[in-house]
């Protein structure tokens, strides 16, 4: 018996206990330091909405200007809008961690290039938050906006104290809703075998994107951003980090040796 339960620890645990523990405490670092910047936009109210009239204006001149008609189809539907709540409220948290953990457990030999590309990602993100705060489309009624996600869940982030204390009212730009999803659908996409499972992470990452929009959280100009702070992110972990030490940190391949 305690054979077996070493031969499963070693299985799903194969570089042990104080391993997971670095991993753990590593993204626990990277998160705190990713709220600690909120303080930054604190008091930028003008700057953020400013930010954000410029975005209109970009995506105007683009014709991309398509947020307000989204939002607008999604509540008159009544339960797109709520899906998309439930799931915004979800999927960056629940999914992702859960996609995370899935990866650690089960595909251990791919988990250091994922979690390489989070740490730069969430690097990118914070410079972008706080060099240019820009406010959500949730707050800015006067273009049409609603907060679905409040009316879904009866609170407003900005006034609960509770949620507000975790929450960047100004954190748009990049949308890493749609940045985190990349990073989670496409890996697990290349991992999973089952084509129907193969199927669902690919798409994933596009799904996010209507819910982040529908619920008047991001910009299109975001959701783009966030996308391209995921592609940087890879690329930064393959041609950089994965170079320079190939046997622990690129993606996918056989390391059953190597530590992180």
């Amino acid at each position: 018996m305690i054979r077996t339960l070493r031969d499963i620890e070693r299985r799903v645990l194969p570089h042990g206990w104080a391993d997971l523990a670095r991993q753990l405490l590593l993204f626990a670092a990277a998160y705190y330091a990713y709220q600690i910047v909120r303080g930054a936009a604190d008091g930028k109210a003008a700057v953020a909405a400013w930010n954000a009239t410029n975005i209109i204006g970009l995506e105007q001149s683009l014709n991309l200007f398509i947020e307000p008609s989204v939002q607008a189809w999604a509540a008159s539907t009544g339960w797109v809008a709520d899906v998309t709540a439930w799931l915004y409220i979800n999927s960056h948290f629940v999914v992702t961690v859960g996609g995370l953990a899935f990866i650690y457990l089960f595909r251990n030999d791919s988990f250091y290039f994922v979690r390489n590309m989070f740490m730069i990602a969430m690097v990118i993100a914070l410079v972008g938050y706080a060099a240019y705060p820009t406010a959500p489309p949730r707050l800015m009624p006067e273009w049409g906006f609603t907060d679905t996600v409040a009316t879904f869940t009866g609170v407003k982030a900005e006034s609960n104290s509770t949620v507000s204390a975790l929450v960047n009212l100004y954190a748009a730009v990049p949308s890493m809703h749609v940045c985190f999803a990349l990073m989670i659908g496409w890996p697990l996409a290349r991992l999973v075998r089952p084509r129907a499972l193969k199927a669902f992470w690919f798409l994933y990452p596009f799904v996010v994107m209507f819910v982040v929009v529908a619920t008047g959280n991001h910009w299109i100009f975001d959701a783009v951003l966030g996308a391209s702070a995921a592609g940087v992110s890879a690329l930064l972990s393959q041609q950089l980090l994965a170079r320079w030490r190939p046997q622990a940190w690129s993606f996918g391949s056989d390391r059953a040796e190597a530590t992180a």
